[in-house]
């Protein structure tokens, strides 16, 4: 997992809605939330419902929520920018682009979904599950690890440091794109 205290790497992706470029400085929330996710996954299928719920919850809050789609659109047509309209529409969130992948590199996302929360000055105080739930449990969807780290930004508070890395579908990288730390 990635170091805390990185500073959130720039990004400049198209919106799969409308095409308009966003950037990170286009963000000026006190909480911003990163997620790395795509359609077909059954990590992201599973936890979608709880993240609508999610930013729906922290709308009228300070926080900043998107999700980038890095998936190979090529090989993985499900994940093409016109195809995931829908679950941006679905989530209530901008849903970006990241064809080169050069923004999953950056942020060393792994898998989908991927969580990374950045606080008001853009250091990352988070970067785990959403909660204990997966596909196919018992275990309630709640979104309880997240939940408690935005919570914890948007009050001023230390987010805890002991956190457990999510767990999902591996991004999937172009032919010979995968990153050192993947390999």
């Amino acid at each position: 997992m990635v170091e805390l205290g990185l500073k959130a790497p720039d990004f400049h992706l198209p919106n799969v809605a409308d095409g308009r470029m966003v950037s990170l400085s286009d963000f000026s929330s006190q909480a911003l939330l990163v997620m790395f996710i795509c359609r077909h996954c059954p990590y992201v299928l599973h936890v979608k419902p709880e993240l609508a719920r999610l930013a729906t919850d922290y709308r009228r809050e300070n926080v900043g929520i998107l999700g980038i789609s890095s998936n190979d659109a090529q090989h993985y047509p499900d994940d093409a920018p016109e195809k995931l309209v829908e679950l941006s529409r679905d989530l209530g969130v901008p849903v970006l682009y990241d064809e080169s992948q050069a923004v999953a590199k950056a942020y060393r996302a792994a898998c989908t979904p991927d969580f990374f929360l950045f606080d008001e000055e853009r250091r990352l105080v988070y970067r785990g599950q959403l909660d204990d739930s997966r596909p196919g449990s018992s275990r309630p969807l709640t979104g309880r690890d997240l939940r408690s780290a935005i919570d914890a930004v948007l009050s001023g508070k230390s987010v805890a440091t002991e956190q457990r890395a999510s767990i999902g579908c591996n991004i999937k990288w172009k032919p010979g794109n995968a990153p050192d730390y993947f390999r």
